[in-house]
């Protein structure tokens, strides 16, 4: 910390508002780059979490971006889309000071013991020790742009302003008459440009001029400003390499190249969403959302990154699992209010409902183009239904309710049938019911959650193409028998098959 005894200064001292004042406290202004490394030691050897909220990172990407803080580098976050690299710099922000004291009134919050700024430096020299202060909370300390091509230096660095020129009475050439961007107004904290490869050359040749000259010409006339700021970009790993939109000098320029990546395991995607996802509904009583719907949806998008017809380059966002679940849990909450039911049990059939929240997370390859969104999307679930299904039922005696269907029996009931009814279809399956102790689902259970645990052993067995589902027959065999299905024997299925 810049402050001698902070926990004193804040409970028992005035802040100081000059600049003698500031002085007599003992402040020490260090740089940003030397703050965040010191703020960083302390949580280490206090054993704290450095970026709390981040899932599945402790072990690859968090280590390699606390060796370059402690490095004092300036780095980037190469990944694809969805793997939490904005979310990682603005808490980049948690490791600066709580406030910094800056000459009051200046636009790019000058050091008070060495501005930069033209305007600062006359301040000093007219007022000297009467210089006011004021201070920088860290949350205002951090600056974020998103690079797009229609970046322009002005944006990004400052122009000349002839307002200003005009009214204060100076030259176009006086460092008086500029009008600071963003990257200089972001002096003394952390400055991040989302997309780097996005930017246009000429933005990037006034990046690293920045980082290692510390000057800029703006407008043909050379301007010193060396500034103190932490510089911290995201990119894509097929821009920011294979097509070339980098600059060599900038990626020289960058200390270190760190790689984020989707989570490596069921168990932190699962935590992920858990955490992302909004799930706590109110006005239709409690979400029940069983563990297996959970895991289906995860197994999505670990299907999906997998998946030929899918763009791999493109990438397959975290964020598709967070909004399908969102999607079912909607859909099934949807249904529980139109049923008037206690509970939303999202079903597999809501997940695909939810179908529109997953589309537009992933590109096609062209085969998947000639196929459709859709359709790849629903393969995409049916695989995922069939692999969670293989975990929990492998060996399982289902043998009895492929049978019922071989034997003749479909089954088919509306999306938003209510729990009761579809109950009751389901009791009329031999085994189905039965068998769903795997699951952790009990007979006396929720009727919905029970609804939900069978329609996913159906699932799970079309998944193995053991039956067969579709549109006008629901769930069914391709090859139909000519005996009745069991719940038709008797006298009535004897009649029936004499009229035969």
């Amino acid at each position: 910390m810049s402050w001698p005894d902070p926990l004193t200064y804040n409970e028992g001292m005035e802040r100081p508002q000059t600049l003698r004042a500031l002085k007599k406290s003992n402040y020490q202004a260090v740089s940003v780059k030397d703050e965040m490394r010191a703020n960083l030691a302390g949580r280490l050897r206090a054993g704290q979490t450095v970026f709390p909220g981040i899932i599945g990172f402790d072990d690859t990407v968090i280590p390699q971006i606390e060796n370059a803080i402690l490095s004092r580098h300036n780095f980037i976050l190469l990944g694809l889309r969805g793997q939490a690299k904005s979310r990682i710099l603005r808490d980049l922000a948690s490791l600066l000071d709580e406030e910094i004291p800056y000459i009051a009134g200046c636009e790019i919050h000058d050091n008070p013991y060495r501005p930069i700024c033209r305007a600062c430096q006359e301040l000093l020299k007219e007022r000297g020790d009467e210089t006011p202060i004021d201070y920088l909370p860290r949350e205002m300390r951090y600056v974020e742009k998103l690079a797009t091509p229609d970046v322009t230096i002005a944006d990004m660095i400052g122009d000349l302003d002839p307002i200003k020129a005009a009214r204060g009475g100076h030259a176009l050439s006086s460092e008086l008459t500029i009008h600071y961007g963003l990257l200089p107004r972001a002096n003394r904290g952390i400055f991040a440009i989302n997309e780097l490869p996005d930017l246009a050359g000429k933005i990037q040749v006034g990046l690293f001029n920045i980082m290692q000259e510390g000057d800029v010409q703006i407008k043909g006339y050379p301007v010193r400003m060396p500034l103190d700021v932490v510089l911290v970009f995201t990119a894509n790993p097929e821009d920011y390499t294979a097509r070339g939109k980098i600059i060599t000098p900038l990626k020289d320029r960058i200390g270190s190249e760190i790689r984020t990546h989707y989570p490596q395991t069921i168990e932190h995607a699962l935590a992920i969403t858990s955490q992302e996802a909004w799930t706590e509904r109110n006005g239709c009583g409690p979400a029940v959302i069983p563990q297996f719907i959970r895991e289906i949806v995860e197994s999505i998008a670990f299907e999906a990154r997998q998946e030929k017809k899918i763009d791999k380059r493109s990438g397959v966002s975290q964020r598709m699992p967070i909004t399908c679940l969102e999607s079912a849990l909607s859909n099934a909450e949807r249904r529980a209010l139109l049923n008037r039911e206690g509970a939303a049990v999202p079903r597999l059939s809501d997940i695909y409902a939810a179908l529109p929240s997953m589309t537009g997370k992933f590109e096609l390859e062209y085969e998947g183009e000639l196929r459709g969104a859709d359709v790849v999307a629903r393969e995409v679930i049916r695989q995922a239904a069939g692999k969670v299904f293989r975990k929990y039922f492998d060996g399982a005696p289902l043998q009895g309710v492929v049978k019922w269907f071989e034997m003749g029996g479909s089954l088919k009931y509306p999306e938003s049938a209510p729990a009761e009814e579809v109950l009751a279809h389901f009791r009329k399956i031999q085994g189905l019911l039965e068998n769903t102790g795997p699951l952790g689902i009990k007979p006396k259970d929720n009727q919905a959650v029970q609804v939900s645990a069978a329609e996913f052993i159906l699932e799970g067995l079309v998944a193995l193409k053991k039956i067969s589902r579709n549109e006008e027959l629901g769930y069914h065999t391709e090859a139909r028998k000519s005996e009745p299905p069991p719940e038709e024997a008797g006298p009535v299925a004897a009649r029936r098959r004499s009229l035969n």
